[in-house]
């Protein structure tokens, strides 16, 4: 076996320094570290969403997946692909161009890993269309706690039977195993796009566009509202043929009574805010302009208009249970993913912990027992 590569921590993981790194260059190392380590582990890809769960209480040894950075199989006539965790987003998009396909996830972090990816459920617009990363992966290599190596899904050797391991290990970041390696559902090209860009000048406009697109017969990939203190803009993003792109325009445009189209959506379109305090939004998407009217005074962002997602930049002092309570009443959350030393210092990252907190507490010890990977990271500090 290759010898295991340890290097010197190069990210702190929401502000915790790790007190030592390892680059497995294979799934069998990193089963083999996780059986032969005693200490805490916090894995991490590219490292470019390591502020998106709360501090880990304490970090032994940082698991780096970028060195598992092979495509193993690509089938374009099943439209799949396997890759390693480690495989940059970009690099694979590069790739599977080349075959007139994509993978149909566009989170905007430069350099981001799938792996990262499937463990901060991160997205971004064409969310409304595709789907999340939950939706899209098809099938898991897992190197559990213990070190034994799990498959599940598609182009399956060995399953554990109860756990659907890919939707377990989305969103999990790190606490419940290591991924080592993700097969994916495939979609085509598209051959044209274009955008229609509408000022919106109130919460209140803000849903009645987003409703009327809801209701319509339109096929959009994105409805993205860039929103600040005097009011926004938002973006209808079409995918299509080149004259379905076209009639969709004219449609989208008459059906808001306002618009202009251009060939792209603008600059802002799929970009994270940023600032000492950033929070990513959840709610039922028919309470779009009751979230917009609860943010607090100077907060700015953008938000998935029909899909009930957002990210927004807020004063550093935004009171989280007010924000919390406010949105609560349509299914809403409030999540810190970026913050400053001051901010992360606040207990609360997640917010308040819901009926469901039995059942992952119990999915935890399941994969987990002696609490060692990413420890306090989840909700709940699981």
């Amino acid at each position: 076996m290759t010898a295991l590569h340890h290097i010197r921590p190069a990210v702190t993981v929401a502000g915790t320094v790790p007190a030592d790194a390892v680059e497995p260059t294979t799934t069998a190392q990193v089963a083999d570290v996780l059986r032969s380590t005693t200490g805490t582990v916090v894995p991490v890809g590219a490292g470019t969403k390591t502020g998106w769960a709360a501090p880990p209480t304490s970090c032994d040894l940082l698991l780096s997946t970028t060195r598992l950075d092979r495509v193993v199989e690509h089938a374009p006539g099943d439209l799949v692909v396997v890759a390693e965790a480690g495989v940059p987003l970009a690099a694979l998009q590069q790739q599977l161009a080349e075959h007139g396909q994509m993978l149909a996830l566009d989170p905007p972090e430069p350099g981001a890993t799938l792996g990262g990816i499937v463990s901060a459920n991160a997205s971004g617009p064409r969310r409304l269309r595709y789907g999340t990363a939950r939706d899209l992966l098809i099938g898991v290599t897992v190197v559990l706690a213990d070190g034994t190596v799990a498959r599940s899904g598609g182009k399956v050797v060995k399953n554990v039977a109860g756990y659907d391991l890919g939707k377990l290990y989305t969103g999990a970041h790190g606490a419940l195993g290591v991924l080592a390696s993700t097969t994916w559902r495939l979609h085509p090209l598209p051959p044209a796009s274009g955008a229609v860009t509408v000022p919106v000048h109130d919460a209140a406009e803000a849903g009645r566009h987003a409703a009327l697109l809801s209701r319509s017969t339109l096929t959009p990939t994105a409805v993205e509202l860039h929103w600040g203190p005097d009011g926004g803009e938002l973006a209808v993003l079409f995918e299509s043929t080149a004259a379905s792109v076209q009639a969709q325009i004219r449609a989208t445009i008459a059906l808001l009574g306002a618009g202009t189209s251009a060939d792209r959506p603008p600059a802002w379109f799929g970009i994270r805010p940023a600032g000492p305090l950033v929070l990513r939004l959840a709610y039922e998407p028919f309470a779009l302009p009751r979230v917009l009217d609860a943010l607090p005074d100077g907060a700015s962002g953008t938000v998935s208009a029909c899909s009930g997602v957002g990210y927004f930049a807020v004063p550093p002092d935004t009171d989280l249970t007010a924000l919390r309570a406010a949105i609560a009443p349509y299914d809403g959350s409030a999540v810190v993913i970026a913050a400053d030393d001051a901010a992360r210092a606040a207990p609360d990252h997640w917010g308040p912990v819901g009926d469901s907190f039995g059942l992952m507490t119990r999915v935890k010890d399941r994969f987990d027992p002696e609490r060692r990977l990413s420890p306090g990271r989840l909700l709940g500090g699981l």
